[in-house]
Order: structure tokens, then sequence, then C-alpha cells
């Protein structure tokens, strides 16, 4: 039976919008699988890791009838790379095996039956959903996934606190040494809702989001429509559908972690201040990656040195006319924040030596970076 006729491009991109979340070692092999189910024209592909599940339809040709099977997910995303973009390539099964074909090529690869396909359990009611477009939420990950906690004890850190009350939408990150925040206000109201979305999920959103922003150049706003239930999320967005278990726990009280009386302001340009910073980083010792930052009327002196007695020295000119102040910072949490900006200015608001540091950008106020400082 032909399973399915297509160009090799489409194939691809239906494989590939899936197959970001498959782990190559997993202790149930067919989790290294993507199921294939076909319905008339239609072919739908879907994998899981037990915790999160992406599925996607297309349109892909073949013979008449219904079909399911699972197949290595990798194997055939690697084939099919090595194959002319436009070429028709088609999958065919026959006794447990499908058989890839394009032009010349010919590969027989081994399957397992769809019946063993562990899907994931999905809750029965998802609540309210509510829809923002794709480039907002895609905006907003940007911001602040770089601030989540990676295999940290405190599981409910590893990820993203999701907050959605009224017109706003609200992204907060920490690994408990720096703070990132971000804020949408929306078009619509949406129903209160609260939860920790894991790290892999938000990587894996943040992936697909860009290639659906790719995809609809035309409707940059192309709407994600999202709903939860008690512990799972669902997005449903470009013909995708992606299911995933949330993180439970109590994320910190947000709010108290942000500055709110700093004294002193000084607004620098970023471009200028990441590449000083970089350059400071290389004589950073490896374990401590400290830098001191010397604030003076007129001037900023970034200084780092490291266990062979090496030193970097580097200094800025600032409108800045406040006390003297020298303080130090894990330099890889200054380099993340600006490098996951785009705007030209960042402002950069301290009290003293002892007492964490608040990034904003000066023309928008739904983003604010906190970052603690470190004795060096």
């Amino acid at each position: 039976m032909i399973v399915l006729k297509a160009p090799q491009d489409k194939l691809l991109a239906a494989l590939q919008a899936v197959s970001g979340i498959v782990e190559r070692r997993h202790t149930l092999p067919i989790l290294a699988n993507v199921m294939l189910r076909k319905q008339g024209p239609e072919c739908e592909f879907t994998t899981s890791d037990l915790e999160i599940q992406v599925r996607t339809r297309a349109e892909m040709g073949g013979d008449a009838g219904d079909f399911s099977i699972t197949v290595g997910a990798r194997k055939l995303i690697d084939i099919l790379r090595t194959l002319p973009g436009d070429q028709i390539v088609t999958l065919s099964a026959a006794q447990n095996k499908l058989t890839l074909q394009g032009g010349k090529s010919r590969f027989t690869l081994q399957t397992l039956p769809a019946d063993d396909f562990p899907l994931v359990q999905e809750a029965a009611d998802f609540g309210p959903t509510f829809s923002v477009p794709q480039k907002t939420l895609k905006h907003l990950i940007d911001q602040v996934h770089f601030a989540m906690a990676v295999h940290d004890i405190r599981y409910y850190l590893n990820g993203i606190l999701f907050v959605a009350e009224g017109k706003t939408l609200t992204l907060v990150a920490t690994d408990g040494h720096r703070l990132a925040l971000a804020q949408a206000t929306l078009d619509v109201e949406i129903p209160k809702q609260e939860v920790i979305l894991p790290r892999k999920t938000v990587l894996e959103l943040q992936r697909l989001l860009k290639d659906s922003g790719k995809a609809a150049k035309d409707d940059e706003g192309a709407p994600i429509e999202m709903g939860f239930a008690t512990n799972q999320a669902r997005f449903v967005f470009g013909g995708m559908e992606f299911v995933t278990k949330l993180v439970e726990g109590k994320f910190p009280d947000y709010n108290r972690v942000i500055p709110k009386n700093h004294r002193n302001h000084v607004t620098l340009g970023r471009a200028a201040l990441l590449t000083s910073l970089q350059r400071a980083a290389i004589l950073t010792s490896e374990k401590f990656k400290g830098v001191r930052l010397n604030f003076e009327t007129g001037l900023l002196k970034i200084a780092s040195s490291n266990a062979e007695q090496e030193e970097a020295k580097e200094e800025l000119e600032i409108d800045y006319d406040g006390p003297t102040i020298e303080i130090g910072f894990n330099v890889t949490y200054l380099m993340d924040v600006l490098s996951n900006m785009e705007q030209e200015m960042v402002r950069l608001s301290l009290q003293d030596a002892g007492s964490s540091a608040l990034f904003t950008r000066p023309d928008d106020s739904g983003f604010k970076y906190v970052v603690m400082p470190m004795r060096i």
C-alpha cells in the first residue's frame, strides 16, 4: 500500500514540525518513532515523550483507505534531508516495513505497530480557551526563556510562569539568581490563568512558533489557541496541536523580587555594553564568571580577572551623575539579557553594591530583568 506520495519538502516540513521532542535514547524504543495515521487523503503525524505530544496533519496523497504505523523519526528525516526538495517521494508499507522511494533511491525501514504507541492521555476538559497572536507569544518567550533554571531541585523553576488575566499576558522565568518578566497587552479579555510550563515545552514552542511565523508571512499575527486543564495545557496553531503536562508547585512571588525604589539610573547603548562585556568575559575565571562594574560620573569601568592573574579592563562613556557604585555580577547573566534584546538602548537602575540591579527598556514598561550582585 502506498501510504503517501508527496514532494520531499512538504513531507520533511511535517516531520520536522513534530520531531523536536523526540529523544534519541529512550527507555521505550517506540518513543523514537513518529506515528503516521492515514485517513483518506490526509495523513496525521504524531510524536510523544509521555509528557508532551505534538501532532500535525497534511494532505499527502497515496492510496485510498485508512492505515497507521510508527517508524523511526530521525532516520526518516535524515534520509529526506539528503533528497532534492522538489522530488516526489513515496512511502509504501508491506510486511511490517516501510519503503521510502525518491528518484532512484530506495530505503527500507523497520516499523513498530501504531497500537503500541503511547499517546498522552489528554484531559477531558481544557476549560475556557482563548487566542493570542503567535507573534506575541513568541516575542514574550524570547524575552524570558534564558532565565529558566536547568535541572534545579526546585522543579517549579525549570520552566516559565504563564499568567493571563484581563487583557494582560505575563511570562516570568527565574533560576534564583536572576528573573526575567515580559508582559503584553492583548485585544481581548482572557480568563484568569496561572500555570507553569516545563522547560522543554517552552523551548519547543519557541522553535515551532518561529517556524510558523516564517510560514505565515502574510499573517504574522496568526493566532495560537490555548486551553488549560488541571495538569495539562493545549496549544493549537498553524495546523499543529501541542499537548503538554504542566509543572506542579508554587512559583515564587515575582512582584516581591522586582526592585521598586532604586534611585540611580543610567541609560546605555545595548550593543556597546554587550561587546565590552563579551571582551571582559574572556578573562573571567571559568567557575565564577565575575565582572566588576564601576559607575562614576560620566564613566562606566568594566574589569575582570582570573586565577592566572590576567586582567581585562574596559571603559564606556555614559550619561550618569549619581554616586560612585562598584558592583559585581556574573557576566553571563548580563550578556544573556543584552543579547536577547533588540532595542538600541537599555536602562539600568541601581541602589548600591549589595542590592539587585534592574534592567528595563526605556520605551517599554512591560519588560523587567532583575539580577543579583555577586561578591568578587
